[in-house]
């Protein structure tokens, strides 16, 4: 039987060490941290009894994506909010993004039309846009119609057009919030295209998340990696993969890396150029993250923010654009965007019976060493009056301290990699199959390679399926997840 090995049990990690067990490989995982899951894990971290998650919170990528459905979606208790996100104004005012586009778009009264031709046209054919989002860039699409209308709406969004896309403060609000979450300077064509996926998907599957937490999604992975004989190895960090026993290459045994793809570079006789493009490779700004543990719900002035998980705490378009250039200039804001995920509006077993808690963090340069915690209980305190007086516990950590959470995330870069236009096709490579190395046997599956960020499995399940594709075995997704 031939040995896998797979560095990091990240999302993308466990999808190919799932996809390489089916397919009749002796797989074994071998992860850093004490626990597994990457970007999906769960702590205790402020006090005993409130669940937070370490990393990401909130799966639309998870649960639209086309490994995850053939995995078995049913495998995980998904809750699906009636309100995907909100964005509070002053005033009392805010804008809600219901899951139900049509009453989205009816609660915004004059931009109504400008919100269904936006996103109706991508909603409504979400399997297309996610092919054409979901893989190497460097290919046809199934459905090039909506892959054109998905083009021209990202330049429409990351130009000044946007500025003249509506006339609510609401909707642009909306917008703003969400094409925020890219990290980088507004507007931006990067931006407004993950922007637009994370909207589109908003109304079609809707931004679920795990109940109980996004630990979940690694343990409902893990349990199946173990049912076809997979192995799991933690706090077993691994540095320099030249002094790594994974086996023999001609034998067709395999080595994947969920990692950064520097972490390529410490085997022996990497080609020049293909160290060269490693090296150029870039990492983007970062995230400091803090923790909440609240003796009850925020006080949110509008009382529909309270119904959605997500909240995206920033003021307007304008103040949002603002605070994320600033950090695109080596600086924090004073009035930064706050990405906020409050998971226990629905879900109670987060917290003790009428307690919450929130996950929240800002944007920040590479490697700072700031502690958000002020900053973002004054920016919610603006729109929640009343929410330090909640507060029973934080954990903050900064930038500089993500590495130590996931040796993936350079700088506190929590998207393995700076997410540009140019690195949407140079990821890390240019290729159709950027997973592959040039290395015999070695392929690379994290967010450093298509699709790039989000917790969708496709980069491990495209890593695999190239490796199996190079070994000579055809497996497509339906029979590789053949009971």
């Amino acid at each position: 039987m031939p040995r896998a090995t797979v560095i990091g049990s990240g999302p993308n990690g466990l999808t190919a060490a799932v996809s390489l067990a089916r397919a009749g490989y002796a797989v074994e995982v071998i992860e850093a941290a004490p626990t597994i899951g990457g970007g999906v894990r769960s702590d205790t971290s402020t006090l005993p009894g409130f669940v937070l998650d370490v990393c990401s919170a909130v799966h639309p990528a998870a649960y639209s994506s086309p490994f995850f459905r053939a995995f078995g979606r049913d495998r995980i208790d998904w809750i699906i909010p009636e309100a995907a996100y909100a964005h509070p104004l002053d005033g009392g005012r805010a804008g809600i993004a219901w899951h139900d586009l049509e009453r989205t778009a009816d609660a915004l009264g004059p931009d109504a039309r400008a919100w269904r031709a936006l996103l109706r046209p991508l909603s409504s054919h979400i399997d297309g846009l996610l092919d054409f989002t979901g893989g190497s860039l460097l290919r046809l699409p199934d459905d090039p119609v909506t892959a054109v209308r998905y083009g021209l709406r990202v330049l429409e969004q990351g130009s000044a057009m946007a500025e003249r896309t509506f006339r609510t403060a609401e909707a642009a609000a909306l917008v703003a919030g969400v094409v925020a979450h890219a990290n980088s300077a507004l507007p931006s064509l990067s931006g407004a295209a993950a922007g637009l996926l994370l909207m589109a998907q908003a109304h079609a599957g809707g931004w679920a998340y795990p109940r109980g937490g996004a630990q979940r999604i690694a343990d409902a992975l893990a349990d199946d990696l173990r049912a076809h004989g997979g192995r799991i190895r933690t706090d077993a960090p691994v540095a320099d993969l030249s002094a790594l026993d994974w086996g023999d290459p001609r034998q067709g045994d395999l080595l994947l890396l969920n990692t950064a793809p520097r972490l390529a570079l410490t085997l022996r006789d990497v080609p020049v150029r293909y160290a060269d493009a490693v090296r150029a490779y870039r990492y983007g700004h970062a995230a400091a993250k803090v923790d909440f543990a609240l003796d009850g719900p925020v006080p949110w002035t509008n009382p529909d923010v309270a119904l959605a998980p997500t909240v995206h705490v920033g003021g307007t378009r304008e103040e949002v654009w603002a605070s994320e250039n600033t950090v695109a200039q080596g600086r924090i804001s004073d009035r930064p965007y706050v990405l906020v995920v409050q998971p226990s509006v629905l879900d109670d077993s987060r917290a003790p019976a009428g307690r919450q808690v929130l996950w929240a963090y800002i944007h920040v340069p590479a490697n700072s060493d700031a502690d958000a915690t002020e900053l973002i209980v004054r920016q919610i305190e603006r729109f929640a009056p009343g929410f330090r007086d909640r507060i029973l516990a934080s954990h903050a950590v900064s930038a500089r301290e993500r590495v130590h959470l996931n040796p993936a995330e350079i700088g506190g870069d929590i998207f393995g990699g700076a997410f540009t236009m140019r690195q949407a096709f140079v990821r890390p490579v240019l290729s159709r199959t950027p997973w592959r190395t040039p290395m015999p046997g070695v392929y690379l599956a994290s967010a450093a390679t298509p699709p790039g960020p989000g917790v969708n499995g496709m980069a491990g399940w495209h890593a695999a399926r190239t490796a199996l594709a190079d070994a000579g075995e055809r497996v497509a997704l339906p029979d590789l997840f053949t009971p």
